[in-house]
């Protein structure tokens, strides 16, 4: 049950290999009741047939016996209709280069090609599932998260305990690298001093004191930090009582290491001190697996 007294229901999908298995025993270490691949005919009576202690969680995907995506949306707006009845869809999605790498590295044979070769399988089953994806509720790529990453991002979308009941999500991202998907918001910090012009600040990244030192140096970087964040704080109590729970905002420079790393830095200290719990993740130091890449900033009401 939630805080208003609904059983809350959690449909997971998302493309095979993006994590599913993952995020079902993750949702069951945080006292969901699980079930998976179960055929959708069988779903309805199931939750309606007596109220549980605890929410559902359920996986669904093209492994399932009578799996539509039509099918999917019908059983999502059945049970929305549902009176006592809070249904959301989780897609996890994923690039297609990542799910093939992972075929490649595991040798499994793709349940949407299980004669031919994996990419032909991938593409049909993102074709086949691209309406969920629209539908989705809330939605995590996987591309770059471990499993333990993946764990703590659903912990921090679905296990709420105390806190404000939107979740915020700040990451740094280059432009070279293209936008992250999943954003709600993305903000460009191209316009300030670009440290890796300076020899000794180039190896550097952002959550170093010379190059928040260089950068705060820039005078159009206090007038614009301030608005970012009085913008951001007007935006999310709008956003929260809206019913969204979960809100991502991205912050884009050339490289991703420099500027918009320290710009998100600080925009999640912000929001954090306004008592919103935040999640920090810096997509380009991820790839360089440098510490801080990947965290949680507690609101004071947390």
């Amino acid at each position: 049950m939630n805080e208003a007294g609904n059983q809350k229901v959690v449909i997971v999908t998302g493309p095979s290999g993006a994590g599913r298995s993952t995020a079902i025993a993750a949702l069951e270490d945080m006292g969901y009741e699980v079930i998976d691949n179960m055929p959708l005919s069988l779903i309805p009576p199931l939750v309606t047939s007596a109220p549980m202690s605890h929410p559902l969680a359920l996986g669904v995907d093209a492994r399932n016996r009578d799996f539509a995506p039509s099918e999917v949306l019908a059983l999502l707006d059945e049970l929305s209709s549902q009176d006592g009845l809070e249904a959301e869809l989780l897609y996890l999605d994923c690039q297609p280069e990542v799910l093939l790498r992972r075929y490649s590295e595991t040798r499994r044979r793709h349940p949407m090609a299980p004669s031919g070769s994996p990419d032909e399988g991938i593409a049909e089953e993102l074709c086949l599932i691209a309406p969920l994806r629209e539908r989705a509720d809330m939605l995590v790529d996987t591309s770059g998260l471990t499993p333990h990453e993946l764990r703590e991002e659903l912990r921090r979308l679905l296990q709420r305990e105390g806190g404000m009941g939107l979740a915020v999500t700040v990451q740094s991202f280059s432009y070279k690298r293209g936008l992250p998907r999943g954003l709600d918001m993305v903000f460009d910090v191209r316009f300030l001093r670009n440290p890796h012009w300076d020899p000794a600040l180039r190896p550097l990244t952002g959550l170093d004191q010379g190059v928040a030192d260089y950068i705060a140096a820039d005078p159009m970087l206090a007038p614009f930090e301030a608005q970012l964040e009085a913008l951001v704080e007007f935006l999310l109590p709008a956003f929260e009582k809206e019913g969204k729970s979960h809100l991502s905002i991205g912050i884009g420079c050339t490289g991703g290491q420099h500027r918009s790393v320290f710009v998100a830095e600080k925009l999640a200290k912000g929001l954090a001190d306004a008592g919103w719990q935040v999640s920090i993740r810096h997509r380009g130091l991820s790839r360089r697996a440098e510490t801080g890449a990947g965290r949680t900033y507690r609101g004071k009401s947390a």
